[in-house]
């Protein structure tokens, strides 16, 4: 009986490595028996082009194991053309062999990003997890943001009008930006329309351009105002360092911007303008959290997606995180500066006036901003800071106070 059991063991044992060879390979050897390594065949060649998987297949619990642990060579003769399990685990992020030197791809012999598992979520694909951030959440999202401030500005007009007053001309001005800073503002501004305009064609423009003008025109635009894009990007960059370095010293808070934050800055109400300095609490508040800050990233991620940093931008998670801060905050740069273009067009008679010319009425300076023009009256700042002399545009008389 005993000889016939161990017959009948070894015939299992042999049964089963003939059925799964990679499992019998990582079994101990008995000391009786040494099996023999697979023969290895060579894939098939097509068209005089050797097929060859750059991927070793693993055992898969979920497919037949017998099938799973074929090796790329036996699966050839059994199944010619089938790569299903090589492309399985591309699917699964496994690296594979790449002739490219890793300092220019390092990421070559990745063809997909690798499953990661986020709080709260299922294991997904990093890129798929990026995808789904861009067009469940930036896209529809930004959208609404942008729609709800153009909505909110219509009602505040209509419900408001354009403030401030009218004030005679008396020839008794003040230069309120030099040419400079209207040099460097307008700069910055047109960098900005031209970035905003091709954003939003880019990121919205198949929801409500592509159904009008065919995918072939659209095809065009796009590629047209991708490199506006790209070349307005340097401008926008280097103006705002001058806009930054130029105004920061007078965007700095003070007691004066709380008291103006208290009621703010009498536009709800029957309240008259609060006294402020050169810049209201408001008009700070967009400085720093609508230019400065989410510029200077806008202005970095920028460069991240345009490989302009050494060692930056590499990866595809790099690109993926700036992306994603790149269109967030420059969607919401977007959303405050349209509330500061219609401060500065209707929503404020002479606002436009005074960039465009460099100077304001000592009427309106004392309407909007007293503080400063009680510095002005008493000496502290002058009256003119771009030259001996200033001629009113509209007058025709020296500025002077």
């Amino acid at each position: 009986m005993k000889p016939m059991k161990h017959l009948v063991c070894a015939l299992l044992v042999a049964s089963g490595a003939a059925l799964a060879p990679a499992a019998w390979a990582q079994a101990p050897a008995s000391p009786a028996v040494t099996p023999s390594p697979p023969a290895v065949v060579a894939a098939p060649v097509i068209a005089g082009i050797q097929s060859q998987s750059i991927f070793e297949v693993k055992p898969d619990a979920s497919q037949d194991s017998g099938y799973a642990s074929q090796t790329n060579a036996e699966r050839a003769q059994v199944q010619p053309g089938n790569n299903a399990p090589m492309w399985r685990q591309v699917g699964q992020g496994v690296t594979g062999y790449s002739s490219l030197p890793k300092t220019q791809a390092p990421e070559a012999g990745n063809l997909i990003q690798p499953f990661v598992q986020y709080p709260g979520s299922r294991l997904t694909n990093a890129g798929e997890a990026w995808r789904q951030v861009r067009n469940q959440w930036i896209i529809p999202y930004g959208a609404a943001l942008l729609g709800i401030v153009v909505l909110a500005l219509s009602i505040f007009y209509f419900a408001k009008g354009t403030m401030g007053h009218e004030h005679p001309d008396t020839g008794r001005r003040i230069e309120r930006f030099t040419p400079f800073e209207r040099a460097a503002h307008w700069a910055n501004a047109f960098a900005f329309i031209a970035l905003a305009l091709s954003g939003i064609v880019m990121a919205f423009g198949k929801f409500f351009l592509l159904p009008l003008m065919g995918s072939a025109l659209f095809g065009w635009l796009t590629f047209a105002l991708k490199n506006v894009h790209n070349f307005m990007g340097p401008l926008f960059a280097v103006s705002l360092l001058v806009i930054i370095v130029t105004f920061v010293k007078d965007n700095i808070a003070n007691r004066a911007d709380f008291v103006w934050l208290s009621k703010a800055g009498g536009m709800l109400g029957g309240h008259d303008q609060v006294p402020s300095h050169r810049f209201n609490a408001g008009e700070k508040g967009l400085f720093w959290w609508g230019v400065t800050i989410p510029g200077i990233v806008v202005v970095g991620t920028g460069l991240v997606l345009d490989k302009l940093i050494p060692g930056v931008g590499e990866l595809r998670g790099q690109m993926q995180i700036a992306h994603m801060l790149h269109a967030a905050l420059a969607i919401w740069m977007m959303a405050l500066v349209l509330g500061h273009i219609y401060m500065g067009t209707v929503g404020m008679r002479g606002a436009y006036k005074a960039m465009k010319t460099g100077y304001v009425s000592e009427g309106w300076a004392q309407e909007h901003h007293a503080l400063w023009a009680e510095d002005v009256r008493t000496g502290k700042i002058p009256a003119q800071r771009s030259g001996p002399v200033a001629v009113s545009p509209d007058a025709g008389r020296t500025a002077q106070v």
